[in-house]
């Protein structure tokens, strides 16, 4: 009995730590996922878009193959010595071939009954006759399967981490003639064979080199940290390895804008994650509230965005000197009604502080000072924000609003300081392989932030601004803007055909791919200057025989 009880105890003492661990790994689980970054950006690379990518990547698979170098072969049967040199590779034809994604992790690629072209000089001596010549050989039935695994490296950027390979060949062929044909015809199973096993191990290291090397050197063409302009840089840091279904392969992306200044600043995440569901073109891009919002306000940190016209400019801004006319007559008329409506007002008692001129609208001015240039100053007061609906896209911005004069060689002289709500429509597009944004002045108002009274004399103020930011602030902002920002994709590949749907706190943009540029030319322009020095193994093991 006291030893059951004693393996009773032993029992619950067990169950008891399982609980533990269980609760432990629950824990740690949901403390991880507390702790994963919302991606502020989101791409989707469906398998509409490997159709592409397989033509391109199949010609610079060919032009890889044809550099494939075999060594000599030679050695001795009998009485007879052979050399087998300068071996090339003349033509490949890889005829049946498909690229497909493959869970979790890997783009694979298979071809099947391809062909290799090949010719090579012969040195034949038998006793003291000699024979050489060249001759033209054809490997038949080729099948190489070989799948790029893709991760991210400690850079955040996407790479090819490894590329398995298997290839072999089916037969080769030679035609031998001269002096020792029927020598030749004797002894070419026995020559084909060995220059057979050399080609079986020439492929793969060619393959491999391509992947690990020459593809990350493309790789290396995507934007992780770079600069915008020379104020504020993006942060496209890959947030985790890429997501691999067989249908598509989606990458969460930091997606944060932050001034050059302050290069470790950062704007906390709590924007709605951006969702990707369709798969009917080629890619889908996905931007959160959060991208927007860390662009206004690192533009924000960074003193961008404020404005000033004087004079001549703010004449060009209105689009017209009637409309700058228009805005003197507006305000200075605006003070002649309130002094004369507010007359019984303004002359309060000396204790009523309700009956103090304004001192922004009511001070009097020399007609000298009247008449000298117009200065308007728009300054933001708070970084603006993004608010993404199914209806569209808005930016609300707060800004100060002041006019004043400039006479020559004096102080300027303030007319008026009022604040400004604006509410901006925000079109996005994608052009080429970058984001631009046009926006266009919805919702407009203005008013005093020293009384009600001056809010009620700046309503005549309203028709003339809203004109000048429209046709004066808003090119001038669209201008900025049409540069555009670019997104994380390949050098030479650009998007056309895209269509952008609003969600709830976010926006996606469907798009097909076009190559700009040809995969050879990126890659040599980008190619390591010394590939033994990438850190790249030079061969994997050789080759096995390809399912």
């Amino acid at each position: 009995m006291k030893e059951g009880a004693e393996m009773g105890v032993a029992g619950q003492i067990a169950d008891g730590a399982l609980v533990m661990a269980r609760f432990a790994a629950l824990f740690l689980a949901l403390l991880a996922g507390a702790h994963a970054e919302i991606p502020g950006c989101k791409i989707r690379i469906t398998s509409k878009a490997l159709e592409l990518v397989k033509q391109e990547g199949l010609r610079f698979l060919e032009q890889e193959l044809e550099t494939i170098t075999i060594p000599d072969l030679g050695g001795r049967e009998g009485h007879f010595y052979y050399n087998i040199s300068e071996v090339t590779v003349t033509e490949l034809q890889l005829t049946s071939s498909e690229l497909h994604f493959q869970p979790e992790q890997e783009l694979v690629l298979q071809t099947s009954n391809s062909s290799l072209g090949l010719r090579f000089r012969r040195q034949f001596l038998y006793w003291f006759i000699y024979d050489g010549g060249y001759i033209n050989a054809s490997a038949q039935g080729i099948s190489i399967r070989t799948a790029l695994q893709l991760s991210r490296d400690p850079t955040g950027r996407i790479k090819v981490a490894n590329v398995s390979c298997e290839a072999s060949v089916s037969k080769l062929y030679a035609a031998f003639g001269g002096t020792f044909r029927m020598v030749y015809d004797i002894l070419s199973t026995f020559i084909t064979s060995g220059m057979h096993f050399l080609l079986n191990q020439q492929i793969c290291p060619v393959i491999y080199h391509a992947g690990t090397v020459l593809l990350n050197s493309l790789l290396d063409t995507v934007p992780v940290r770079s600069s915008v302009d020379h104020l504020v840089g993006i942060d496209y840091s890959l947030l985790k390895d890429p997501v691999v279904s067989t249908s598509t392969m989606d990458m969460d992306f930091r997606g944060a804008f932050f001034p050059l200044a302050q290069g470790n600043w950062s704007l906390p995440n709590q924007a709605v994650e951006p969702q990707l569901q369709d798969e009917e073109r080629m890619v889908y891009v996905a931007f959160s509230e959060f991208f927007f919002d860390s662009a206004l306000e690192s533009y924000f940190q960074a003193g961008a965005l404020q404005l000033s016209l004087v004079g001549d400019k703010v004449r060009q801004g209105l689009c017209a000197h009637d409309l700058d006319m228009l805005l003197r007559a507006s305000y200075f008329g605006s003070i002649v009604l309130l002094r004369a409506d507010l007359s019984p007002l303004l002359r309060g008692s000396p204790g009523d502080r309700s009956g103090v001129d304004p001192p922004s609208l009511l001070h009097p001015q020399s007609p000298a000072v009247l008449d000298s240039p117009l200065k308007l100053e728009l300054r933001v007061v708070a970084p603006p924000r993004c608010t993404i609906k199914p209806s569209g896209t808005t930016i609300s911005v707060t800004a100060s609003v002041t006019i004043a004069l400039v006479p020559p060689n004096q102080p300027e002289v303030q007319l008026s300081s009022m604040i400004m709500d604006a509410r901006l429509s925000a079109k996005m597009a994608l052009r080429g392989n970058a984001l631009r944004v046009h926006l266009d002045l919805r919702k407009f108002r203005i008013y005093s932030n020293q009384s009600a009274l001056e809010s009620l004399a700046l309503i005549p103020l309203q028709a003339p601004l809203k004109t000048m930011l429209q046709f004066g602030v808003m090119p001038l902002l669209n201008e900025r803007t049409r540069r555009g920002v670019q997104i994380p994709l390949p050098e030479g590949m650009d998007f056309v055909r895209e269509v952008v749907t609003n969600h709830a706190g976010f926006l996606t943009i469907g798009a097909d791919l076009h190559f700009a540029k040809g995969l050879r030319e990126v890659i040599e322009k980008n190619r390591p200057a010394n590939t033994m020095d990438s850190g790249v193994p030079s061969a994997p093991p050789p080759s096995t025989p390809a399912v």
